[in-house]
């Protein structure tokens, strides 16, 4: 992080949050409101400063720890970043923050919230496995032979559906062709499936 001018009063300069910070990581844990960009390079301090502004946010600036969301890449990286911010605040404030990964902050987001889409708190996530079992479980059910429409081609049609925020109701419509035709099918079944487990796919 490069040096700035941000000057610091007496009395935030000793403070315990900000002790040990050089100038810049300073000017990052006191910024005001809106939005703030950190750029900077591996090994320049970027978790300790993102910690010791939730820190100070919760701590001087009386913001409820659960207005809080913070996104890591990786799992370890949130237990990491939640017990540092355990030590500066107290214990209680780590549990409710929202520190995880994308994957991991959504399924609480649906875990917490999922009675507004009729999607039960117990729901479990399938992974890549899960999915293509019930493709084929899809596919006996349509009488289609799985050698010849294979689970893993329809799977990343109806993936690639899903990114695009198409429906199953609305594949048939938007897509054309021999194969489309099939996955028409299979896709409208694939998702009953998954509502009737009461699971998610990624």
């Amino acid at each position: 992080m490069s040096e700035s001018l941000f000057e610091p009063t007496t009395e935030e300069a000793e403070h315990p949050l900000l002790r040990g910070l050089n100038p810049v990581q300073r000017e990052a844990v006191l910024y005001g409101n809106g939005p703030l960009l950190i750029f900077a390079g591996a090994g320049s301090g970027k978790t300790r400063v993102l910690t010791h502004r939730i820190a100070y946010l919760v701590t001087e600036r009386n913001v409820y720890p659960r207005n809080i969301l913070a996104v890591t890449l990786t799992n370890k990286a949130a237990a990491e970043m939640k017990e540092r911010i355990e030590r500066l605040v107290t214990p209680n404030a780590g549990r409710s923050l929202w520190v995880g990964t994308f994957h991991s902050t959504c399924a609480r987001l649906l875990r917490e919230y999922g009675d507004a889409i009729e999607l039960s708190s117990n729901f479990v996530v399938y992974d890549d496995s899960d999915q293509l079992i019930l493709v084929r479980e899809c596919l006996r059910q349509l009488n289609l032979d799985d050698k010849k429409f294979t689970p893993r081609s329809l799977l990343s049609h109806i993936s690639r559906a899903k990114e695009s925020r198409i429906s199953p109701e609305a594949y048939a419509k938007t897509f054309t062709g021999f194969f489309e035709g099939i996955c028409s099918k299979v896709y409208p079944l694939y998702q009953a499936k998954l509502r009737q487990n009461n699971a998610l796919d990624f």
